[in-house]
């Protein structure tokens, strides 16, 4: 059960990674590939960490977003697809934050006691 708790944060950040790589920031893509790492770490902190990363993850999808649509209106291109597409992967990456609100998951990352 846990596993499949932890399936929407991993997909949003394997996604943010590839985001980050095809704009040709590799700081950024270890960012994102070492927090889906701290999604095994079984503490307070790695949680906590993990959430931080995926807010993050949504403030650059909206970014993107804004960007990406003013550029595409600027060149009279269409962007009403991107819109939908990006506001879609914004969401499930905010969705993703809830996930560690679940009992499950605030048991596996030890988030009801002291968290050490």
């Amino acid at each position: 059960m846990t596993a499949l708790l932890l399936v929407p944060p991993a997909l949003s950040l394997l996604v943010l990674g590839a985001h980050f790589l095809r704009a040709g920031v590799p700081l950024l893509v270890l960012v994102a590939l070492g927090t889906l790492v701290l999604l095994f770490v079984r503490r307070r902190w790695a949680a906590r960490a993990a959430q931080t990363v995926l807010v993050l993850g949504v403030l650059e999808w909206i970014r993107a977003l804004v960007v990406l649509t003013g550029e595409r209106m600027s060149e009279g291109l269409p962007y009403g697809r991107m819109v939908v597409i990006l506001g879609i992967v914004a969401t499930v990456t905010a969705v993703s934050t809830l996930a560690f609100r679940g009992r499950a998951l605030r048991r596996w990352y030890r988030m009801d006691g002291d968290g050490q």
